[in-house]
């Protein structure tokens, strides 16, 4: 017999517990989820209501999935502006609803947990408690946000409508070295990057890579000066993250951290900030004292191939978007996540609205393929 509890807070459970059930993605380990809850940048006041579920079978915890009630939709990265315009010309309430996911994460992770093997059962219960829950609260509806495959998959089986997306990564062939990348590319491509990559640092500035131990915490406020100034100068704030939540990824995730710094005349002038598993480099943030030509292009991409290479990382992911991304090398991959809304009507028209976008994203996937840089592509 399946049951359940809500938890309002990542702490209510112990980080063992928790992580029992993940890989070792950082995004979905509880500390960065603490991080996240813990600096406040995830909480109710900022539209991030933490309400994870516990699924026990007889007792025993079998699956967990992180969750929130959204007040917006700000640091999803899976847009649904336009749904929640139809709710609001229609006179209709779209929020508050609930998200599966990590907060301003747009990586693919666990979202549904579990060592069951009954996994039909077990998405049919969730999907059960989550109308119940929707009801309850007078969500719009649920949603979980970049999923597994499998997880889709299993979820549009209980008519939880999928959606695609596309992101752009890039995936270590066994290469040697940059160079050895460098030769898989066309001629004119590769004859472009060497030549950012010389601009970028033609100034005297040199990179150098932090993990672990060697990140001080005078490197962490440097980089959240530059964070700051980055989003403040594109957005108008200073970002999702505060400083607080990159104090905590210091203390309790240092292992998973890499640092790129950029220095010229001894000061630090640019920083990434990107996080690791045991397969992939994951680059998530960046900023700098001002703009200097290609530099991004050089920490935000090349270093981290580079990187990758020398640490046989199979995977460098970047992030959401970026169509720039693809002349150096950084693949289409499809993202997955799936919708419910409570409203019938609503619930027809965004089902008929994602089968026409799937091909959209079919189409836009397979035309990105032909435009990749590497020989005989």
């Amino acid at each position: 017999m399946y049951s359940y509890k809500i938890i309002t807070h990542i702490n209510e459970i112990s980080a063992t517990r928790w992580d029992l059930f993940f890989d070792d993605n950082p995004f979905t380990k509880h500390a960065f989820i603490h991080a996240c809850e813990a600096s406040l940048s995830a909480s109710s006041k900022q539209g991030w209501q933490a309400h994870h579920f516990l699924i026990y079978e007889n007792d025993t915890l079998i699956a967990v999935m992180p969750g929130y009630v959204k007040s917006h939709s700000y640091g999803e990265y899976v847009f649904d502006w336009s749904w929640a315009e139809a709710y609001q010309n229609h006179g209709l309430t779209y929020y508050p609803k609930w998200v599966c996911s990590i907060p301003f994460t747009p990586v693919e992770g666990g979202r549904i947990a579990t060592n069951s093997s009954n996994l039909s059962m077990l998405y049919q219960y969730i999907k059960t408690i989550l109308n119940a829950q929707s009801k309850k609260y007078n969500w719009s509806g649920f949603h979980i946000n970049f999923c597994d495959k499998k997880t889709s998959h299993l979820l549009g089986k209980q008519d939880v409508s999928s959606r695609l997306g596309v992101q752009f990564q890039w995936f270590n062939k066994d290469y040697q070295s940059f160079d050895d990348y460098l030769s898989c590319l066309t001629a004119r491509k590769r004859k472009v990057i060497k030549k950012e990559r010389l601009k970028a640092v033609a100034e005297d500035i040199s990179i150098k890579w932090l993990t672990g131990c060697k990140i001080s915490s005078d490197i962490i406020e440097q980089f959240i000066a530059f964070y700051q100034r980055t989003y403040l100068k594109r957005s108008g704030h200073l970002g999702y993250l505060n400083s607080d939540f990159f104090s905590l990824l210091k203390q309790n995730m240092s292992d998973e951290l890499v640092i790129m710094i950029a220095t010229k005349d001894e000061n630090v002038i640019a920083a990434t900030l990107s996080l690791k598993s045991s397969t992939t480099l994951y680059g998530r943030y960046w900023g700098a004292s001002e703009y200097y030509d290609f530099l991004h292009f050089e920490l935000c991409y090349y270093q981290g191939i580079e990187y990758c290479i020398k640490n046989n990382l199979k995977c460098f992911h970047s992030g959401a978007q970026g169509e720039h991304k693809i002349a150096r090398g950084f693949e289409p991959v499809f993202t997955y996540s799936n919708h419910t809304m409570v409203h019938p009507d609503f619930s027809l028209a965004i089902d008929n609205f994602l089968i026409h976008e799937s091909q959209q994203m079919q189409n836009y996937h397979q035309q990105c393929q032909t435009l990749l840089p590497f020989k005989n592509q």
